[in-house]
């Protein structure tokens, strides 16, 4: 039941993702939460170091879908001076947002890999979509109301993953 929530790696954040290291990989794609993973949850401007990140993508024909639990119009508008593609409403856990987006872009699931800041919602889906995943921490400290009780819950899933997977751990680059 555990192995559920077990992500594929661990990284401190998304820049930490190599795009020569996902372009070698084979990696065609990488699909993302929105909230605390790409962009701060309160500030959809994004950073300096996430635009350099999205110019490195390109560099390598890497693709960036965001899929996001949030409404479409609340994703557009934080998107959108990104200029990024994406899936909204995806119900995560359910593998329905992964599913669209591999269907859309003609991809395959080894083609990509899911990066989130969430076991409950981000790893897990990826899990149920058979898609590795990437967990994240989150980029600010503090959450939309909506997340907080799923922090508390990953806290115990954690301690439960780290037990059973004692390797389990947060990593520079994935491996």
């Amino acid at each position: 039941m555990i192995k559920q929530f077990k992500p594929t790696w661990m990284v401190n954040a998304i820049y930490d993702l190599q795009p020569a290291k996902l372009k070698s990989m084979g990696i065609k794609a990488v699909f993302t939460d929105l909230d605390n993973t790409v962009i701060p949850w309160n500030n959809p401007d994004g950073t300096p170091q996430l635009r350099t990140w999205l110019a490195e993508l390109a560099k390598f024909n890497i693709r960036l879908v965001v899929i996001s639990n949030n409404k479409h119009a609340r994703v557009a508008r934080a998107v959108h001076n990104l200029e990024l593609e994406f899936i909204s409403r995806a119900f995560k856990p359910s593998p329905s947002g992964i599913n669209r987006a591999l269907n859309r872009y003609h991809l395959r699931n080894e083609d990509v890999i899911m990066v989130g800041d969430q076991i409950l919602t981000d790893v897990w889906a990826s899990n149920n979509a058979h898609v590795r995943s990437v967990l994240v921490k989150p980029l600010v400290d503090s959450d939309a109301w909506v997340t907080k009780f799923n922090r508390k819950l990953e806290i115990i899933i954690m301690k439960a993953l780290r037990k059973r997977y004692p390797d389990l751990k947060w990593q520079e680059e994935i491996k």
